[in-house]
């Protein structure tokens, strides 16, 4: 049939570019002036050998909203710090005070510090956390250390991680590369711990579930694609995944009480404004 109509592949394959070019410049320029974004989730997804940094953020109404990607490892400063200043001119107002919730790269809360400053709480994955610690150990003991942390985690903030300093003395006479990966970071650990937010919404903003789920959804689009050509390939078809994927976004998990996320945020504003006045 495609014979008989003088349609060949390359003409359909440069109709896809074009289309899926299209798709690729509607999200990343999408605008956020309107939208009270309470919490920002930023980490990295690998294409064969390529690397995406996602960008996803959740309104005080509990909606979820795609706000873009770009090509660059989690791990890259320079590329995290180009996504965050291009949210913020789309609309993303930097003085507003929100919680970002982010992988486990240092790179990550580098950049989120030079683009929004340092005064917004930034919680660390504890998924990443997890794996990245119990990484450093033989199996024996990784259950044991995994117990160790979640039960941490569950603690308030300092009884946790005077907990977790504890276990990484006793890690440290043999493992000492897992003990200083559970120390590198471990304030960020229990951000939401300090915030005093309720059980069911600290399960939400404890982890990047949120990013994994929507890349959960964007490779089951993708699963055919065998060969990842170059970055701008990647970037046109993960964002028109990202797209269809949206579609099926519900309310992230304890959207109820994120008005005690709100209020906390905006009750540290309102003591900074006092203090400086």
């Amino acid at each position: 049939m495609a014979d008989s109509c003088g349609v060949g592949k390359s003409s359909v394959s440069r109709e896809f570019v074009a289309a899926s070019a299209q798709r690729l410049r509607g999200l990343c320029e999408r605008r956020f002036d309107d939208l009270d974004l309470l919490v920002i989730y930023v980490d990295g997804e690998q294409f064969g050998g390529h690397h995406v940094i996602v960008a996803v953020g959740v309104d005080s109404d509990g909606k979820k909203h795609d706000q873009g990607l770009a090509e660059g490892a989690s791990a890259n400063t320079i590329g995290v710090k180009q996504l965050l200043e291009d949210l913020v001119e789309r609309g993303l107002d930097p003085s507003r005070r929100r919680l970002f919730v982010i992988g486990g790269s240092r790179a990550l809360r580098k950049a989120l510090d030079m683009v929004f400053g340092s005064d917004n709480p930034v919680q660390r994955c504890r998924n990443h956390k997890v794996e990245n610690v119990v990484g450093h150990l033989p199996e024996e003991f990784k259950d044991q250390v995994k117990s160790v942390m979640k039960a941490a985690y569950k603690l308030e903030a300092d009884d946790g991680m005077s907990k977790l300093k504890q276990h990484a003395r006793w890690l440290r006479t043999e493992h000492r590369s897992a003990a200083a990966s559970l120390l590198e970071g471990l304030d960020d650990a229990f951000t939401i711990n300090r915030l005093g937010l309720p059980p069911k919404l600290r399960r939400c903003l404890a982890t990047t579930n949120i990013v994994e789920s929507r890349t959960s959804g964007v490779r089951i689009r993708t699963r055919r694609v065998t060969n990842w050509k170059n970055g701008s390939m990647v970037l046109r078809w993960a964002a028109g995944a990202d797209i269809e994927t949206e579609k099926s976004f519900r309310k992230v998990l304890g959207y109820q009480e994120l008005w005690t996320l709100k209020a906390a945020l905006d009750r540290h504003e309102t003591d900074q404004q006092e203090m400086v006045a």
